[in-house]
């Protein structure tokens, strides 16, 4: 068999698309982005999330004020405790075997860290699950880059082996959350507000993080033909669709809720183009359009770390207010328990080696690939990195 894959197991090395033979892994690494748990750490932090990006200090300390609002602390390092956590019950429940390694891509405890402490307790063959659910560079190849270089550090490569279970946008683990929650938030605006015609009155805005068009159109596959914003706003754009139609039906309207897609949590210089609209500036259109109140829908992020909690909570539903909006902010997956069995799913999915036809999937785009395709989510900026689960380059 010809090995394709870097670091891959036997099973996933040959790069098919999907891995339908069954793995016995030793463990799960539970990859995050990882953030400052104190003041101190906060530029550094930030300096490991901006590296090779030449973004000056003054941006830095600018972004850096969000995290000292809430005393240098960001909650995503608690969410991940959670998860992991959750992730162990839920596979003790299921009467699995297979221990929880949390590593963090720019903070402690590091990719690195955790691939090294898996060596050390014996285990041999991983299976990684990464807290991001789409695909472009920072949300999917990044983390594989990652594990390569954690494999290159340990000097383990070839000695163990990591995969990854696939991007899970359209899982039903990952949208049911989205769905009860945005349900619920239309029906707390018209508790509170029972003149509100959901029909005419109620605009819903999912949002995901922006990222430079270069990026969003280089995102997936290169050998499938995305329109503008590739896999990436392909992606969203299906998941807002999905649940808003489930949505609709959960309401039992006539018509479905009036819906866009927006963008947030920017980061670069004003000249390089990003995808839009920004959140701010569509809630800021919606009275002009007739609308009264607003739900906010984060369907880009699994937990309600700093990006939702200042972004959104703070910012979004500000400019809502002062435009005169009712407004609701509907909660991330988080430890929803359909959330973490999903997950649990995703895992069994490499270990039982089950068939694509037998995988769930809520849009047309999935089940996404378990090997990423040639020029997967390459950064433009950059020759590409050795990265596991995926074909070169």
């Amino acid at each position: 068999m010809t090995e394709r894959v870097l670091g891959a197991s036997p099973a996933a090395a040959s790069g098919e698309e999907h891995v339908t033979v069954p793995v016995a892994y030793d463990a799960i690494i539970l990859a995050g982005f990882g953030g400052p748990e104190g003041q101190e750490d906060v530029i550094p932090f930030l300096r490991n999330v901006t590296g090779g990006r030449g973004i000056p200090e003054e941006r830095l300390e600018e972004v850096g004020e969000h995290y000292r609002h809430f005393g240098g602390v960001s909650p995503i390092n608690e969410h991940n405790r959670q998860l992991k956590a959750a992730l162990e019950a839920e596979l003790a429940s299921r009467g699995i075997d297979l221990p929880v390694i949390w590593g963090n891509r720019n903070w402690e405890p590091y990719i690195t860290d955790a691939v090294q402490e898996a060596y050390d307790r014996g285990f041999r063959t991983l299976l990684t699950l990464a807290t991001s659910a789409y695909s472009s560079y920072s949300s999917d190849r990044q983390y594989r880059e990652d594990m390569a270089t954690a494999l290159e550090r340990t000097g383990l490569l070839g000695e163990v082996s990591i995969d990854k279970v696939r991007q899970y946008f359209d899982h039903p683990g990952f949208i049911t959350p989205f769905i009860e929650g945005t349900t619920a938030g239309v029906r707390e605006l018209l508790a509170q507000n029972p003149d509100l015609d959901p029909a005419t009155d109620i605009q819903v805005l999912y949002t995901t993080h922006s990222i430079p068009n270069a990026d969003a159109d280089r995102s997936g596959p290169s050998e499938r033909c995305f329109p503008p914003g590739g896999a990436y706003v392909a992606q969203h754009l299906a998941v807002a669709r999905t649940v808003n139609q489930a949505v609709t039906a959960e309401l039992g309207l006539d018509a479905e809720l009036e819906w866009s897609m927006v963008y947030q949590s920017r980061s670069g210089p004003p000249t390089q183009p990003w995808l839009e609209p920004d959140i701010n500036d569509a809630i800021a259109e919606l009275p002009s359009a007739g609308r009264r109140a607003v739900v906010i829908v984060p369907i880009g992020f699994v937990s309600d770390h700093m990006e939702v909690m200042w972004d959104l909570d703070n910012e979004a539903l500000t400019t809502a207010a002062e435009h005169g909006l009712a407004g609701v902010r509907v909660p991330t997956p988080g430890v929803h328990p359909a959330f973490v069995s999903g997950l649990v799913d995703l895992v069994m999915e490499r270990v039982n080696g089950v068939p694509l036809d037998e995988r769930p999937a809520e849009t047309e785009l999935g089940p996404w690939y378990d090997i990423c395709r040639p020029g997967c989510c390459v950064n433009g900026k950059f020759d590409p990195k050795p990265a596991i689960a995926g074909i070169a380059p």
